[in-house]
């Protein structure tokens, strides 16, 4: 072993229980070999001053003492080495700090010729993932692990953002606790929690990591109370294996229901990554049409959920998704999603700089109650190619597709599509400042059905056997961006005008399987084809105008969309009376956006009848308020009074979310989806135009370390053996904490 003195000193600090000491020293300087050539430990030091007892061999540094091995370093008051048994004494104000970044103060430690700490008292560690363990007395075993007395650890702050000492919310106490630094984990024996300073809960064993990785142990077990289940208690065990996988187990017990088990695999794979969710169970299922319970017998009952990516190289990917039910209400009845479809897909996509391939195909699981499943379409396969393709002639830019879609009912309706497209846009920008884009559209379509006639509405059916149609569009679009200031601000007002012309299409000669959520809005309303997805295209030509004004100004931005058409020509078979586009001149469409900085956000989205301003479509979603204290309405109302088409009834919604914060750490919140249609809105329902689905209550307590709360839920509705009625849930969640 080799001992150098370094030309520079340091300031030590002390550190005693949970709190830190302010540290105030110079820079440690880049770390030198823990070996030197021949191989020996090489230890490096510097201090105020330095004496050597030759009879003794005893070397003694005292006065802002560092000394380094590697990526290892202590400071100290005083340190003393004895060359002959090799142990290194340091004392005042001690830190060490070894090659994973963790501290440990103390007054007094025993350092072995391994440059290790060895017995020491009233010590302190800050581990460097933010945890703090402290302890009256530890000593280093044979084999390297360190044994402490009397601790208490913490992964809570210890001081305020501005430095003051503060009072952990938790911590751990534990008469003996091992600390493994090669493994990196640390194992409490005999452990109580305390929250809050109050000693609440015995924990027989814990582990945790100083690296801030995950554990194998148990996790925090969850409470609840509900009309469905009863009381209910569950927990989950966590095992790692590896750092790229783990697997989460649960179990859960009821009173009024058999038990259930859970499991989450996760896995990062070199190419991708992927989880699998389960739950299973055994009880009495509801009918899927009726919701009355089948019979007395159990079944087996259960949920799958599976998603992942693959990035196979620069280009090709594969996304996946996979979610099944055993029946319509065993997501709601355990509380785990109150969806009302499930949706399984696969899609094999490549992209490149120019072109596009998909490669798709999707199954849907419907949860609602007297609808049939074999009514839901499979599709299997959907491809999709696209290549963008610069004009050497005109310029401007083209984009060939080829699209194809095979869907298969087990009770309904069998379609097979594919057709080719061709598009070209030139966007130009004139001398006086307008933008300027044409576009011109080709393309031809192969339809086959068959059992047309088990589509209950007849418009979507089209013509049973082979069909064949072609498309042409044509368009030009001018805009003219007007800049200028404003109310302490910039302000941009864009006029808009287009053009579209189409020559008659075979529309209601195909089955409508994709553009049957038909409505005239401000997305909209500039497309060349208004109606969503590829079964229909509007005909005829029109001229669509309207207006965008913007303005922006410290902390603010409004912007406003304001819009309508006129068709001169075209068939109006496929349109319908009160989807805003059914006569000639169509309603008025527009949007407003307000923001200001994070505090206000507010889109307003409508629909006004061109006869009478009359309000048919009207969505509100606002958001006032901070990240901590905040309101959220969501507001929906459909009223375009069409009757003959199931997927366009009218609708009124109102959903409102909000919390409250106080006393720095606590909040109350709440939030409620209430169904506002009445019987003249919609013929099937009974309601008299307000009937609340579902609303939830609750208090919380977050702060660095600690969440814990109470919510109260209701449901209003009944759905088979979802039945409504209250729940009660206490959550609890500690940060870097595990019980094993």
């Amino acid at each position: 072993m080799t001992l150098a003195v370094l030309p520079f000193a340091v300031n030590p600090l002390a550190a005693q229980d949970l709190q830190p000491a302010p540290l105030e020293h110079a820079p440690v300087p880049p770390p030198a070999p823990e070996n030197d050539a021949q191989g020996n430990r090489q230890i490096t030091f510097g201090a105020d001053q330095v004496s050597y007892d030759s009879t003794n061999t005893v070397i003694t540094a005292t006065g802002n003492v560092l000394l380094q091995n590697g990526e290892r370093s202590v400071r100290a008051d005083k340190v003393v080495y004895n060359s002959k048994t090799g142990k290194i004494l340091a004392s005042g104000r001690v830190r060490f700090v070894d090659e994973s970044g963790n501290q440990l103060f103390t007054d007094s430690v025993e350092l072995t010729d391994k440059f290790e700490a060895g017995s020491m008292q009233d010590l302190l560690i800050a581990l460097r993932q933010g945890g703090r363990l402290a302890a009256k007395s530890g000593e280093r075993k044979d084999n390297g692990d360190v044994e402490l007395s009397y601790a208490a650890y913490t992964g809570c702050p210890v001081e305020t953002s501005d430095g003051c000492p503060k009072k952990p919310t938790w911590k751990i106490t534990a008469r003996r606790v091992v600390y493994d630094p090669t493994n990196d984990k640390v194992r409490f024996s005999g452990a109580h929690l305390e929250l809050f300073g109050a000693r609440i809960l015995p924990i027989p064993s814990l582990a945790i990591r100083t690296d801030g990785g995950p554990v194998n142990g148990f996790l925090v077990p969850d409470f609840r109370v509900s009309r469905n289940n009863g009381i209910e208690v569950s927990d989950s065990y966590y095992m790692r294996f590896g750092d790229n996988k783990d697997l989460t187990a649960s179990a859960y017990i009821f009173s009024q229901a058999p038990p259930m088990v859970s499991a989450e695999w996760r896995h990062l794979t070199g190419i991708g990554a992927y989880q699998v969710t389960g739950y299973l169970t055994e009880s009495k299922r509801a009918s899927n049409l009726t919701g009355n319970s089948t019979d007395t017998t159990r079944d087996p009952r259960g949920y799958l959920f599976a998603n992942g990516k693959f990035q196979f190289d620069p280009n090709w990917s594969l996304t996946t998704s996979i979610r099944l039910a055993s029946d319509r209400t065993f997501l709601r009845r355990y509380d785990i999603s109150y969806d009302d479809r499930l949706r399984s897909t696969a899609n094999l996509e490549r992209i490149d700089d120019s072109s596009y391939l998909s490669i798709a195909g999707w199954y849907t699981q419907t949860l609602r109650l007297n609808q049939v499943q074999g009514q839901q379409p499979i599709a299997l396969p959907a491809i999709d190619y696209r290549k963008r393709l610069a004009d050497p002639l005109a310029g401007g830019t083209i984009e060939l597709e080829v699209n194809s879609l095979d869907l298969i009912r087990t009770e309904g309706q069998d379609t097979q599509r594919a057709f080719a497209k061709a598009q070209w846009d030139l966007r130009r920008i004139t001398p006086w400042g307008q933008v300027v884009q044409l576009t011109g559209l080709v393309r031809g379509d192969v339809y086959h059905s068959d059992a047309n006639d088990l589509t209950t509405t007849p418009i979507y059916q089209g013509l049973p056997g082979w069909q064949a149609r072609g498309i042409a569009a044509a368009a030009v679009d001018v805009s003219w961006p007007l800049v200028g200031k404003a109310f302490g601000g910039e302000q941009v007002l864009t006029p808009r005008v287009q053009l579209v012309a189409t020559p008659p299409i075979r529309n209601l000669q195909v089955p409508n399987e994709d553009s049957r959520a038909i409505d005239l809005e401000d997305t909209n309303l500039f497309a060349i084809n208004r109606y969503p997805g590829y079964d229909r295209f509007e005909d005829g030509v029109r001229l669509t105008y309207g207006v965008d004004w913007q303005l922006r100004r410290p902390g603010w931005k409004i912007q406003a969309t304001l819009g309508q058409s006129y068709r001169f020509t075209g068939s109006t078979d496929i349109l319908v009376d009160g989807t805003g586009f059914y006569n000639k001149l169509s309603d008025y469409v527009g949007r407003v956006e307000v923001r200001y900085k994070d505090f206000i956000k507010l889109t307003h989205r409508f629909r006004l009848d061109k006869d009478n301003f009359a309000v048919r479509d009207n969505e509100i979603d606002a958001t006032i308020g901070s990240s901590k204290t905040y309101l959220e309405v969501g507001y929906l109302r459909l009223n375009r009074n069409i009757t003959q088409i199931e997927d366009l009834q009218d609708r009124e919604e109102l959903r409102a979310a909000t919390r409250v914060a106080f006393a720095k750490y606590w909040s109350v919140f709440g939030s409620g989806v209430f169904n506002l249609t009445n019987s003249q809105e919609d013929p099937t329902f009974t309601s008299n135009g307000f009937q609340p689905i579902r609303t939830r209550l609750g208090l919380a307590y977050r702060d660095d370390c600690l969440e814990l709360g109470l919510t109260w839920q209701r449901d209003y509705v009944t759905a088979g053996d979802a039945q409504r009625g209250n729940s009660f849930q206490v959550y609890f969640s500690l940060r870097n904490l595990g019980v094993r």
